[in-house]
């Protein structure tokens, strides 16, 4: 089942994006977005148990995909691309422009945005901390 995050997600959701990021719960407050207007979660979950999520940052025209996770043990099962289906289908009539930065390394992700036909836009130099170098890659939406 996809839905929104909930308060009871939080630190399951958090302990999940610091496997991503180790900074994420200190980053994202998880809780001021359960009400914000403009950064969503999506949570993936099965039997009571949160396997996966999807944030991004919805503008009147423009959807930002911040971060998707998906536990290591259920990665190569489609649920990346059922919440990115869950989040699409749910956008505003609005957007026509959907963009992230993804690593360069990360060939895993990449396929999956080029199967939703997402383009490399360009490459942001030493973009993460480590700095490596990300790609921005967007895609169009035709109304």
């Amino acid at each position: 089942m996809i839905r929104n995050l909930q308060e009871i997600d939080i630190e399951v959701v958090n302990n999940l994006g610091n496997t991503l990021n180790p900074t994420f719960s200190k980053t994202a407050n998880l809780q001021g977005l359960i009400n914000d207007n403009f950064t969503k979660v999506l949570v993936y979950e099965e039997q009571n148990n949160i396997i996966g999520f999807l944030m991004y940052t919805e503008l009147t025209e423009t959807v930002d995909i911040v971060d998707i996770v998906v536990k290591e043990e259920y990665r190569h099962q489609h649920i990346a691309s059922c919440l990115m289906d869950a989040m699409i289908s749910g956008l505003k009539e609005s957007v026509t422009l959907l963009t992230l930065e993804v690593r360069k390394s990360n060939t895993a992700a990449i396929a999956l945005y080029k199967e939703f036909g997402f383009e490399i836009i360009t490459t942001r130099k030493g973009y993460y901390t480590d700095r490596e170098d990300a790609y921005l890659m967007g895609r169009r939406l035709e109304k």
